[in-house]
C-alpha cells in the first residue's frame, strides 16, 4: 500500500478505493497544499442510483470529509447520448422530462453521503445540460473534435469490445467520450475542478479529459479509479435474485438494504466494512478477525453502519430490530417487505413456487420449484417440499402469508 502525504489520498488508499492514478506524486502534493475540487459523473437513466454506484459516492464523503470540495456532475446532456462503456447496445433515448425528474430523485441519494451548500467545502451538484445543450456542431468538431483521432478512439475498451462482439454502435454513441472529456475541461474552467474520479471502466474517458483540458486551457489535471468491485464468489456487486439493490427507500425499503449487506459473504466483510462504512480502521480490523459464528457479528455491525449511511440510523435500529424478531424469534415481524396480490389469485389457490418468484425470492417459477424440492421454502415458518402446494386464503394469518427462502429472505404477501 502506497503512503501519501495528503489525508485524502491516503484516506483511499487505506480503505481499498484506488485502483489507478495519473501522476500520482504531484496529484498528492496538490491535495497536500489544502483545499481542492474534485468530480464524479452520474448519468440519470433512473430515478435512483443503486449500490453500483456506492463506491463512487463513498469517494465524494471522503473528499469532503478531509477538507475538500466535492462535484456531483449530473449527466442531463450526456444522457441523451448514453455512454456506450460496458454496453452491448445503445440505451433508450429519454424525454427531456424524464431526465430531469431523474435528476431530483438522484440528488436525494447524495443528501446522505455529502453535504450540499455553498461553502468553501460545501458539495455542489452541477447538470452538464447547461453547457452541453448550447453548444453547437460546427464549433464543437473545429475546437474540440479537432484533438480527437479515430485511431486513438478505436483502441477504448468502450468501443473495441462493442466492435468485438459485433453489436452496432452508434455514430451518436461513439461522441460520448468527447462530451465527456469536454465536461472535465469545463468544469476546470467554471470551478477549478483538478480532479476527476470513476470506475476502472471509465480510465479512458478521464485521460481523454485530461489531455483535452491541457490542450484547450492549459490545466493541470488528475484521474484517479476504483477497482472493479465483485463478491468473493465473483458476482456483481449489488444485484440480487429480485434486481439491483436501489439507494431510494421507495424501490429498496431500509429493512431489504440492511438485510442485503448481512448476507455479505464471510470473505468480503472487512473489504465492504472499509469501502462501505466509515468505521475507523481499528474497529473494522478487529470485526475482520472474528472467524467462525462470530463473523455473523461482524455481518450485522455492517448492515447497521451502511444502513445508517444512507437512511439513518433510526431506520437502521428498526431493520436489525425486525432481523432479530424474525431471525432469533421466529415471528413475523411488522418491518418486513410486503407484496400485495390480488385476493382473486388465493380464491383460485396461487401456486407456492409462482408467489416466490413474484415476491422476488425467486429469479423464476422453475427456480421457485427447486427452492421447495430443496426444502428452503417456508410458509408462515413451516417448511413445504410439495412443489404442487398452493396457496390459498386459509393461508392468511393476521391478513399477510409470511413466505420464505431460507433462513434469512423473507416476504409477507397481503391482499389488496
Amino acid at each position: 500500500m502506497t503512503a501519501f502525504r495528503s489525508e485524502f489520498l491516503n484516506t483511499l488508499s487505506e480503505r481499498g478505493f484506488i485502483h489507478q492514478l495519473t501522476d500520482a506524486d504531484a496529484l498528492d502534493t496538490l491535495a497536500a497544499k489544502g483545499r481542492f475540487t474534485a468530480y464524479i459523473g452520474f448519468d440519470a437513466t433512473a430515478d435512483s442510483l443503486h449500490i453500483g454506484s456506492l463506491v463512487q459516492i463513498m469517494m465524494l464523503h471522503w473528499l469532503q470529509k478531509t477538507g475538500n470540495r466535492p462535484i456531483v456532475l449530473m449527466g442531463g446532456g450526456t444522457t441523451k447520448i448514453g455512454d456506450p462503456s460496458g454496453k452491448d447496445e445503445a440505451r433508450q433515448l429519454l424525454t427531456n422530462e424524464t431526465i430531469a425528474g431523474n435528476i431530483a430523485g438522484i440528488r436525494k441519494n447524495f443528501a446522505s453521503f455529502v453535504k450540499f451548500g455553498d461553502g468553501p467545502t460545501d458539495a455542489i451538484l452541477v447538470n452538464n445540460a447547461e453547457w452541453l445543450d448550447e453548444l453547437k456542431y460546427i464549433p464543437l468538431l473545429r475546437d474540440v473534435g479537432r484533438h480527437f483521432t479515430i485511431n486513438r478512439m478505436l483502441t477504448f475498451d468502450s468501443v473495441k469490445l462493442r466492435l468485438e462482439r459485433e453489436q452496432p454502435l452508434t455514430f451518436l454513441e461513439f461522441n460520448y467520450m468527447i462530451l465527456q472529456a469536454y465536461d472535465f475541461a469545463e468544469l476546470a474552467r467554471r470551478h477549478g475542478c483538478a480532479l476527476q474520479m470513476g470506475g476502472s471502466d471509465q480510465w479512458g474517458n478521464i485521460v481523454n479529459g485530461i489531455d483535452l483540458g491541457r490542450r484547450v486551457g492549459d490545466f493541470e489535471l488528475f484521474g484517479l479509479t476504483t477497482p472493479l468491485i465483485t463478491t468473493a464468489s465473483g458476482a456483481k456487486m449489488g444485484k440480487t435474485a429480485s434486481g439491483a439493490v436501489w439507494l431510494s427507500p421507495d424501490r429498496v425499503s431500509p429493512y431489504d438494504y440492511w438485510q442485503y449487506w448481512r448476507n455479505t459473504e464471510d470473505g468480503d466483510v472487512g473489504r465492504f466494512l472499509k469501502l462501505f462504512t466509515t468505521l475507523p480502521l481499528g474497529e473494522i480490523a478487529r470485526l475482520e478477525a472474528l472467524q467462525g459464528a462470530e463473523i455473523n457479528e461482524a455481518k450485522k455491525v455492517l448492515a447497521f453502519e451502511a444502513t445508517a449511511l444512507l437512511h439513518g440510523r433510526e431506520a437502521a435500529e428498526q431493520s436489525a430490530e425486525t432481523a432479530r424478531r424474525t431471525f432469533e424469534q421466529g415471528e413475523a415481524a411488522e418491518g418486513l417487505p410486503k407484496h400485495a396480490i390480488d385476493p382473486a389469485k388465493l380464491d383460485a389457490g396461487l401456486p407456492l413456487f409462482a408467489a416466490l418468484a413474484e415476491t422476488g425470492l425467486a429469479a423464476s417459477g422453475g427456480e421457485g420449484r427447486r427452492l421447495i424440492k430443496g426444502g428452503g421454502a417456508r410458509v408462515n415458518d413451516e417448511a413445504v417440499t410439495d412443489e404442487q402446494r398452493k396457496l390459498t386464503a386459509a393461508d392468511l394469518r393476521d391478513g399477510a402469508i409470511k413466505l420464505s427462502a431460507g433462513k434469512k429472505r423473507h416476504v409477507l404477501l397481503t391482499v389488496g
